[in-house]
């Protein structure tokens, strides 16, 4: 009887082995792919505060334009500079985000 009892324990371990084993495995891929939707999450987010600080910088260099007088006419050939540079540096931007 002792040898049927040790059997049969050794047979519940096996068993509850065999569950721990999967269930470890099963862990380990849903940390792998939480990691992955970490990383890809974290450079959205650092693309985002990129495009945040080029907005800001947009925003800075229109109130600096807006704040030109425009009586004089080289203001206005200054204002158009100035859109025709942002609208550069933007397409630069675009592109190095590629």
């Amino acid at each position: 009887m002792d040898q049927d009892v040790l059997k049969a324990n050794l047979t519940g371990l096996e068993r509850k082995l065999v569950v721990l084993i999967n269930e470890h495995k099963k862990l380990k891929d849903q940390i792998t792919a939480l990691e992955g939707e970490n990383s890809q999450l974290r450079q959205s987010l650092h693309t985002r505060d990129e495009q945040l600080d080029n907005f800001k910088n947009q925003i800075k260099i229109t109130k600096i334009v807006d704040y030109i007088s425009p009586e004089d006419e080289s203001v206005s050939e200054l204002k158009k500079k100035v859109d025709d540079y942002i609208r550069e540096i933007d397409k630069c931007i675009a592109h190095l985000g590629r």
